[in-house]
């Protein structure tokens, strides 16, 4: 983690969408390979001092994204698209 993996609560931007933005980074970043699971929700929670609810949020959004996915009893992955790194745009 960097000095900017950090949630601000008093932010503009919304916990959760900050939380998301983190955790996009740190797949990006390659923190955490593809078809690897995350940690817990809880471990996330505790990590970034938020409440469980704002990191499911954030799963949320990156599930939708395509950047992670979930599989019933064992946890959310981050999928092979999610860790590609996407190429600069013109």
């Amino acid at each position: 983690m960097g000095p900017d993996d950090k949630v601000v609560h008093d932010a503009p931007l919304p916990p959760y969408r900050q939380l998301a933005e983190i955790l996009r980074a740190r797949v990006q970043r390659g923190d955490w390979l593809p078809n690897k699971p995350l940690p817990s929700e809880l471990q996330l929670a505790g990590t970034y001092d938020v409440a469980r609810g704002t990191v499911r949020r954030a799963i949320g959004l990156l599930i939708e994204d395509g950047i992670l996915f979930t599989v019933p009893h064992r946890g959310t992955y981050v999928s092979e698209r999610g860790h590609r790194k996407e190429a600069p745009t013109p």
